[in-house]
């Protein structure tokens, strides 16, 4: 079955890291390119950060820039994202989908997200 599970959420203060990652499955995560959405309570999907197919080119949202790190590991097959410095505004589900930052957000193929709650 092709499907990407998303893992590494959790509860943590501001300020605090986590490492989100993405295991896909009868999926070439290194053939795509692949970004992270998040979806914060009661708002939007909003992109958060692409890494093209070729591992070359990284791209993040304002408020990801300097703090969030995406990445791959073509030989397990998993995207990551770094989370550096986190904020109480950074709470959100966040997914992991093809695309890149114009169509990310409508992909319908996702896995079923990871929770990330920043508060104090």
């Amino acid at each position: 079955e092709v499907q990407l599970v998303e893992s590494g959420g959790g509860s943590v203060q501001p300020g605090g890291s986590l490492r989100l990652s993405c295991a896909a499955s009868e999926f070439n995560l290194s053939t795509y390119t692949m970004s992270w959405v998040r979806q914060p309570p009661r708002k939007e999907d909003e992109w958060v950060s692409t890494l093209s197919w070729d591992g070359r080119t990284t791209a993040y949202a304002d408020f990801a820039q300097g703090r969030f790190t995406i990445s791959r590991d073509n030989g397990k097959n998993t995207l990551f994202l770094q989370m550096n410095n986190l904020k109480t505004e950074d709470t959100a589900v966040y997914y992991c989908t093809p695309g890149d930052r114009s169509s990310a957000r409508s992909n319908a193929f996702r896995g079923q997200g990871t929770q990330v709650t920043v508060s104090s």
